[in-house]
């Protein structure tokens, strides 16, 4: 057998290989499960009346800020708000 008919025996092996594997999670089933789970995230949020707000920030500032939410045990979320409704009411 030449080399030339190995290599094509090899291809047609990993080609059947790959046919038989399936369709990985991100592309078949479970791929609507994530996409819904954002939705309900979004649905929730809106009905708490919070609304995305991108800010872009100095990285130090950040730091201190992921600093002092892993200090309090609190999430980012909710330190951000305490920061601003204090700088709001001075």
């Amino acid at each position: 057998m030449k080399k030339t008919d190995l290599e094509k025996l090899k291809g047609l092996k990993i080609d059947g290989q790959m046919k038989r594997a399936g369709t990985p999670g991100r592309f078949g089933a479970d791929a609507g499960a994530a996409a819904a789970s954002r939705r309900e995230q979004r649905e929730r949020e809106r009905a708490q009346g919070l609304v995305p707000f991108a800010v872009k920030l100095d990285g130090e500032l950040v730091k201190r800020i992921q600093a002092l939410a892993q200090e309090k045990k609190a999430g980012l979320n909710e330190v951000v708000t305490e920061l601003l409704e204090k700088g709001l009411k001075a």
